[in-house]
């Protein structure tokens, strides 16, 4: 198979989608000092109030509620929400997404995506909407917005509460304005894959005071002034997480230079390449350059899932994102009602692949990746038919 190589892999160390960025070790340290000679560690803490306070201001909004992941976001934002029978998804989304609802006796119906943008896409909604529809659910995929004044038409024409996941879009515009602040709420996960990480995390925030409330009673237990007001779970994030959160975000700009950079690298590696096609971000919004994604199409010569095999064997570690959607996995995929027609979703599954970047990723290593996915297009199978192309392989250094 082209791209085939047997000597040893061009990296000496594996190369990940999603590696941590913990841009100030000695900063977080110093805070997690702080935690321990204050002997408080969780129950909303200082440094979990601290961070809520910074993230709320950072977004240009009014609430930021913390809570222990992305999922529980989700959960406890569709509870406080009174979302119940059926909500409108893309399938093309990671399975928390849908999971999160279904855990909650919530239906999931998924819905096609612009093949443009990669987001749910509006004009495939109004055929999905049922009098059993209580909500929207978009999801900025990759950090891209989803076209959120498209959403609320539909929404505010059917009664519709919207929400979205922005799981990927920390550190995101859309319109000029932070994303965080959308619809009724927006939820982040700051997983340690994430752009900004805290360990294990993830917020609600919105503008609404009383659904801020809510959430906040909902997280802990339903406790309010030491009696409990209402049906709740104990989704608190504690105060070593917040310690990462705080220091990582002091250090945001760090991070989105050092993304930007490896993105610019991708670009211009990949601007003459058939069959490879790069997504593009808008420069003229704020973006968290997380995600260098690609479509890989057939002028490459080769398949998406052939090119991550070729990656993988020289340490890049490199991934197919998603795939396959959230309707062609468990439990979903075995109800008979699930059987939805996503031409979009299937096709954008067999193509997409995710390139590592972040702080862990040097300049140099990314020429040497772009010059590995060279090695395995339609340039080396026009000069070497039999499939070795040691010739052409970058020559990585111990490290």
């Amino acid at each position: 198979m082209s791209g085939h190589n047997t000597s040893e892999p061009a990296f000496s160390r594996p190369l990940h989608v999603g590696a941590p960025n913990v841009p100030s070790r000695a900063r977080f340290l110093e805070l997690v000092d702080q935690v321990l000679d204050a002997n408080w560690l969780t129950n909303d803490g200082p440094l979990v109030r601290e961070l809520e306070t910074s993230i709320a201001a950072h977004l240009g909004l009014r609430h930021c509620v913390l809570v222990c992941n992305g999922t529980v976001a989700l959960e406890i934002a569709a509870r406080c929400l009174g979302l119940q029978g059926e909500v409108i998804i893309p399938s093309l989304t990671f399975v928390a997404t849908a999971g999160a609802l279904e855990w909650l006796g919530i239906k999931p119906v998924f819905c096609d995506v612009d093949p443009r943008t990669y987001c749910i896409d509006p004009a495939e909604i109004e055929r999905l909407v049922t009098p059993k529809t209580t909500a929207i659910l978009g999801v900025h995929l990759f950090g891209r917005p989803c076209d959120a004044d498209a959403l609320t038409r539909i929404a505010e024409r059917h009664g519709l509460t919207l929400l979205f996941d922005a799981a990927h879009a920390f550190g995101c515009s859309a319109g000029g304005r932070m994303i965080g602040g959308l619809g009724a709420c927006e939820v982040f996960s700051f997983h340690a894959t994430k752009f900004f990480n805290t360990i294990e995390g993830g917020a609600v925030t919105t503008n609404d005071p009383d659904l801020a409330h809510r959430v906040r009673l909902a997280r802990n237990f339903g406790f309010e002034n030491g009696s409990v007001r209402a049906l709740g779970i104990n989704g608190k994030m504690n105060e070593v997480c917040a310690a990462m959160g705080l220091s990582n975000l002091e250090a945001l700009q760090t991070v989105v230079e050092c993304n930007r950079r490896n993105y610019g690298i991708y670009r211009e590696g990949f601007s003459d390449l058939p069959g490879i096609r790069l997504m593009e971000y808008d420069d003229s919004e704020k973006n968290n350059y997380q995600y260098v994604v690609a479509e890989v199409l057939p002028e490459f010569g080769q398949t998406r899932d052939q090119l991550v095999e070729s990656l993988h064997r020289d340490n890049v570690l490199a991934r197919s994102y998603f795939a396959p959607g959230c309707h062609a996995v468990e439990p979903f995929c075995s109800d008979p009602a699930c059987n939805p027609e996503l031409p979009h979703t299937l096709g954008l599954c067999e193509r997409l692949v995710t390139f590592p970047t972040g702080t862990r990723v040097s300049a140099e290593d990314v020429l040497k990746i772009t010059a590995l996915v060279r090695a395995a297009g339609p340039e080396h199978s026009r000069s070497d038919g039999d499939g070795d192309h040691e010739a052409s392989r970058p020559k990585a250094r111990a490290r």
